[in-house]
């Protein structure tokens, strides 16, 4: 028998016994008496930032205020867009000049400040990592606690791609040196909509 053999048979006849998946009382885990509160906490505390608003509409207003001073943003929120198909055909050269993006998110979570995004609401699911400034869009009912709520309100298998997505892009070095911006988008904003 080989050495090789030796420590595959090593390894096979020490396998730890298996144990079942404990069963968690969720409602004993974590529970925010404000989610907005504690989601807005924890985003700004990893570098993003939180706007409460009162309708969409506020939202399209800067998204026609960004289109009038000539800014190259994506919008896939509003029936002003670009066609859709147009987005998912721009390549990568053409994306990395896209100084804001403006996305629908699906769900938000008090714990961590991320956001999940479906490849349908990105459109191209490069944009949000690519563009310069990243503008997510929210509802408040759509804020749960953890990512097991998270979890239970999206469908991963139902597209081919999707994200969570917290705050800007962030890199620290050895020398703790944070850098924002170093390989995704430079900031995070996110509209919840009351």
């Amino acid at each position: 028998m080989s050495v090789r053999e030796n420590i595959l048979n090593a390894i096979a006849t020490n396998q730890p016994t298996l144990v079942p998946l404990p069963v968690l009382n969720r409602t004993a885990v974590i529970s925010y008496e404000d989610r907005y509160a504690q989601f807005k906490s924890v985003l700004e505390s990893i570098g993003g930032k939180t706007e409460l608003i009162l309708n969409i509409e506020i939202v399209i207003e800067k998204i026609r205020s960004d289109k009038a001073n000539d800014t190259f943003i994506i919008d896939t929120i509003s029936a002003e867009s670009i066609d859709t198909a147009d987005t998912i055909a721009l390549s990568a050269f053409e994306l990395e000049k896209v100084e804001r993006a403006y996305i629908k998110g699906t769900v938000a979570v008090a714990e961590n400040g991320a956001v999940w995004v479906y490849e349908s609401q990105m459109k191209n699911r490069l944009l949000p990592f690519i563009c310069q400034h990243l503008v997510l869009v929210i509802d408040k009912n759509d804020i749960v606690a953890t990512m097991h709520d998270a979890y239970d309100k999206i469908n991963v298998g139902s597209e081919g791609f999707g994200a969570f997505i917290a705050g800007p892009s962030k890199t620290a070095d050895i020398e703790q040196s944070l850098v924002i911006g170093a390989h995704g988008a430079r900031s995070t904003t996110v509209y919840v909509v009351e």
